[in-house]
């Protein structure tokens, strides 16, 4: 197994809340930080406004990397949610990971509480890495 996502409790509560207000359309976002550890969330919009595909805003992903470099921060890893599917990467998924050094974290809706997984997807090799949540904050 990968090196696990390790995310604060604020910072996953965030992406679910991200979720559910962009459902049923599938959200989407990034996750910033150095030496793995997770220190900033950004919240994206779905460009393809899709319940079942997302691509980030060009324009917007831009900016966002912009602002990771200038941070002089690393890319962790991509988020997006399933709202009616389980969290595991679908074959667009993994056709459309494009970096092998980031994780893809996926959170499902379908159940009757949100589910986030956690997957290394390298040339459309899948392995989990499994999701740490840590704190109460």
């Amino acid at each position: 197994m990968a090196q696990p996502l390790r995310l604060s409790a604020g910072q996953y509560q965030s992406i679910i809340d991200h979720a559910r207000a962009c459902s049923p359309e599938e959200a989407c976002g990034v996750l910033a930080g150095a030496g793995g550890e997770v220190e900033r969330v950004f919240l994206m919009e779905n460009a393809e406004h899709s319940p079942t595909f997302y691509m980030m805003d060009s324009r917007e992903q831009f900016e966002v990397f912009d602002a990771i470099e200038r941070d002089g921060l690393e890319l962790v890893a991509i988020f997006h949610s399933h709202p009616h599917s389980p969290p595991l990467p679908s074959a667009q998924d993994m056709e459309l990971a494009f970096y092998p050094d980031a994780l893809y974290l996926i959170v499902s809706l379908m159940g009757e509480e949100p589910e986030g997984r956690a997957f290394r997807i390298v040339e459309r090799e899948v392995t989990e890495a499994g999701l740490e949540v840590i704190g109460d904050d």
